[in-house]
């Protein structure tokens, strides 16, 4: 056993990772990535709804990438995370453009066809800005166990849709930034409590919307949402095997 190194931005834990292509219903092929756990079963399975692609958000945005290097590893999650219609990453551009969360709806449609189709465990979405927009709108689906909402801005979703999560009776977590300049938690509270009165509004102090410097404490609440038997905080070091790597982050 090698000695414990610390886990960074940079690091990539060991999984099985195969580049994915999904084939969304009105005719497009999204490029995307599906990860999972080495040598077990996963657990569960998260599929990422990156934020606004009009503002650099994509596949690898930096909670995402954390999320897909870290959590098959850590927790014995599968992670799906893929490029909505128009976006482009490392791993390539997906086909179409960017249609305000209309035609997104058959991108969502298609990562959970995918995942539905391998036999996937306990689906959850973890929408991040828009992605959160987009689980409101197009993810209460019977596939769908829950879903956990990263610094939700309620931009595009309507209380049409919270109401629809709340008949549904799902599991919703808010992870909300204290500073966020589009909801901070006590207008979050609100917002959700009219409409959708069981989300749970969890705090970050001191944070801003995209969450800089708190990937660490973001994945322990996803990981503690989705299988509260698996304890956190998740070791900040690692022993065994490991990458580095640098992303070229790629501006829309």
């Amino acid at each position: 056993m090698s000695e414990p190194v610390p886990i960074t931005a940079n690091t990539v834990l060991p999984a099985r990772r195969e580049a994915v292509t999904l084939l969304t219903e009105d005719g497009l092929r999204l490029v995307g990535e599906l990860s999972l756990p080495l040598g077990r079963e996963p657990l569960a399975t998260l599929v990422l709804l990156h934020p606004l692609p009009t503002r650099g958000g994509m596949m690898d945005s930096h909670l995402h990438r954390k999320i897909a290097w870290r959590l098959p590893a850590l927790a014995g999650v599968a992670v799906l995370r893929f490029n909505t219609r128009g976006t482009a990453s490392e791993a390539g551009r997906s086909e179409g453009r960017f249609d305000d969360a209309v035609g997104e709806r058959w991108d969502v449609a298609a990562a959970l066809a995918h995942v539905t189709r391998l036999g996937l465990p306990d689906v959850w979405l973890v929408g991040w800005s828009f992605g959160t927009d987009l689980a409101l709108m197009h993810g209460c689906d019977p596939a769908v166990r829950g879903a956990v909402l990263i610094s939700p801005p309620l931009r595009w979703s309507g209380p049409e849709h919270l109401r629809a999560w709340a008949r549904s009776g799902k599991p919703v977590v808010c992870l909300v930034p204290e500073h966020d300049s589009h909801l901070p938690p006590e207008p979050a509270r609100r917002r959700f409590g009219a409409d959708l009165p069981t989300a749970r509004v969890v705090d970050f102090p001191g944070a801003k919307h995209l969450m800089v410097g708190r990937a660490e404490e973001v994945l322990d609440a996803i990981v503690s949402a989705v299988l509260p038997q698996v304890p956190t905080p998740l070791p900040r070091t690692w022993s065994g095997p490991c990458e580095r790597r640098q992303v070229t982050i790629h501006t829309p």
